[in-house]
């Protein structure tokens, strides 16, 4: 099977596009692949990372405000098509598997019209522009949310799958990570925050004040927090002024290399909700204090981690003012209360659908037979 997959800019969208590669490879090792990013995206340094060709198509967002760059997008959008036509020719894949991002639309928009098989997968619960400007045009639509299914009028189309992921986190046991990562068999409460790869100046903040005025020296309690690599400086330096280097049962990263294993060894999880995110912790069934960042298009880590809130699966705090004194509220009572993060883990894994990776090879399989009769 040839396949040309298309997804660029965040990890959130480049991740799971690799992780539907893997899984076409590991079914049919003589497959082809190849992706079409941007220039600037995270794709140029995880697609080549994992041996696939890369192509190129530039693209780019129309800013709210006005801005001279809207020429520019104008442009690209008018011309992207025609230069994703060249790639489709070039490569002649059986099927195009878009995972959003801006360089999805013109791949399969041009695909489409070649008459070519076309998927989309949408992780988030609430569609992107992406997917909702090819809805009509694409064969099959692959849904990490069932709610995302609201903003898109074609039922028909529409496959609820979960997310694909590159690796498991629903196979390491808590007893196995605590014993890699040193963690003592009878801590009372494992805690592990991150705000993302680069990291998050607010979400350290809060939990820097969490350490301090909750976790640090409280016997039976272990943390771990990731500040990412900008903040890394200001974070370490408040960490010190702060004390908390002082206390055993505090650790801070830069960065969480064996995600896997701390997030199985943790009790409660405190993170931002992209949509991976939330679908890691939900295959782990772990309790999770959701801070989505504000920053993101639509609001869309809010709306993720709200679905899990509205059903009680997960803890869900917005950044203000008030976010130090609410997280240290929400995180002293998950501990004390073992019952109520019992809870949380079963409401969120009931959100986890653990085969999304083999769902969606079978599904474009069958799109690629279909189309050859």
């Amino acid at each position: 099977m040839r396949v040309l997959m298309t997804g660029g800019g965040t990890g959130g969208h480049v991740n799971p596009a690799l992780a539907i590669a893997q899984t076409i490879m590991e079914n049919e090792p003589d497959s082809e692949i190849a992706f079409v990013g941007t220039p600037r995206g995270i794709e140029n340094k995880l697609v080549p990372a994992q041996g696939y060709k890369l192509y190129h198509v530039d693209v780019m967002g129309l800013r709210r405000s006005l801005s001279l760059k809207n020429i520019k997008a104008a442009y690209l959008a008018l011309t992207s098509p025609g230069k994703a036509k060249k790639i489709i020719k070039e490569f002649k894949p059986d099927i195009v598997i878009g995972t959003g991002g801006y360089v999805s639309w013109p791949v399969c928009k041009a695909a489409s019209k070649m008459g070519i098989p076309t998927a989309l997968h949408e992780s988030n619960a609430v569609p992107g522009m992406a997917v909702r400007m090819l809805s009509g045009s694409a064969d099959r639509i692959f849904l990490n949310f069932e709610k995302a299914g609201k903003g898109l009028d074609c039922p028909e189309k529409l496959m609820l799958v979960g997310c694909p992921m590159l690796g498991s986190f629903a196979t390491v046991s808590k007893e196995e990570a605590r014993e890699k990562l040193g963690i003592p068999k009878d801590a009372e409460c494992v805690i592990l925050s991150y705000g993302g790869s680069l990291g998050a100046e607010k979400v350290n903040e809060a939990v820097l004040a969490l350490m301090e005025r909750f976790s640090g020296g409280r016997e039976g309690v272990y943390h771990t927090h990731a500040t990412g690599a900008i903040e890394k400086e200001i974070a370490f330096g408040q960490f010190r002024q702060k004390g908390l280097h002082k206390h055993k049962n505090l650790e801070l990263l830069e960065y969480i290399y064996d995600m896997p294993y701390r997030v199985a060894a943790a009790d409660i999880v405190i993170c931002r909700a992209g949509a991976l995110t939330v679908s890691e912790l939900s295959l782990a069934g772990k309790c999770a204090v959701f801070i989505p960042s504000p920053n993101v298009t639509d609001d869309q880590q809010f709306k993720n981690a709200n679905v899990l809130y509205e059903k009680g699966a997960a803890a869900l705090i917005r950044e203000t003012p008030e976010l130090p004194d609410e997280l240290i509220n929400i995180v002293a009572d998950l501990a004390a209360y073992p019952e109520k993060r019992r809870d949380m883990e079963e409401k969120i894994a009931t959100f986890a659908i653990k085969d999304a990776n083999k769902r969606i090879y079978l599904e474009a399989r069958r799109l690629v037979d279909e189309h050859k009769k």
